[in-house]
């Protein structure tokens, strides 16, 4: 199939069939006990209408895009965000193997697209920041992926503590074994190899490829990653918000 181009909605770059709905997605009604899970991807209106409270949605959006009525009715959300750089090689590869997204082009080629925001979902600076940001007025869980992976009980809990949820220790356990990255990536319900090669070719890049911290070793360049490196300061300094590249 051919790979679609992008659509710039307020100057962020959107899949073509998310532009086109924008409309309908812009004024979508938010209920108040609704949880959005928000991230930077490596992440249907009219489903999403159908579904009984209370909801579990999930989107890419950037704090700007989201529909007025979340912030109106004060839904509650979790945010997760991971380093710049293990994104940034993961997002390739997703490219890479999803023909729903432009052609990634070269590492490099995309590399810098990416750190021009260039790409679909926009900048990954101004999408973390503007989360972070956001906070401080809503009632917003801002969870990091390495924090997940190297204690996941504790990321799991901090979960149950901002859904007002108590957690038998047992129940924790199950939640612990069902979510490792290796029962995730067998599992058909969360790997996507229920569709078809012409969508996501799993034989170019699983979708669930590793799920590692710090697998951005195997392909920056050493003037990659210091320029990187010089782009967050930039971009993050003063927000208190800082990520971990290595475990």
């Amino acid at each position: 199939m051919e790979r679609p181009q992008p659509v710039e909605v307020y100057g962020i770059l959107l899949h073509r069939v998310t532009a086109e709905r924008w409309g309908r997605i812009s004024k979508f009604k938010a209920r108040p006990d609704d949880l959005l899970i928000c991230s930077y991807p490596k992440s249907a209106v009219e489903e999403a209408d159908a579904l009984p409270s209370p909801r579990r949605l999930k989107t890419h959006l950037s704090v700007q895009l989201v529909p007025a009525s979340f912030w109106e009715q004060k839904c509650k959300i979790i945010y997760i965000a991971r380093n710049v750089k293990d994104t940034a090689i993961s997002y390739f590869h997703f490219h890479d193997m999803n023909k729903t997204l432009p052609d990634p082009g070269t590492w490099d080629q995309f590399l810098e697209n990416f750190l021009a925001g260039k790409v679909v979902w926009g900048s990954w600076f101004d999408h973390v920041r503007s989360w972070w940001e956001a906070k401080e007025c809503h009632p917003i869980l801002y969870l990091f992926y390495e924090d997940m992976k190297e204690n996941p009980a504790c990321e799991i809990q901090k979960i149950a503590n901002f859904l007002g949820l108590e957690l038998p220790e047992s129940i924790l356990n199950r939640i612990i074994q069902h979510t490792t990255f290796d029962n995730m990536k067998s599992n058909p319900m969360t790997n996507y190899t229920t569709l078809p090669s012409s969508v996501m070719d799993h034989t170019v890049s699983a979708f669930m490829r590793k799920g590692i911290v710090g697998d951005w070793k195997e392909y920056f360049t050493v003037a990659q990653s210091e320029k990187l490196d010089d782009i967050s300061a930039y971009k993050l300094g003063g927000t208190g918000l800082t990520f971990r590249t290595h475990l």
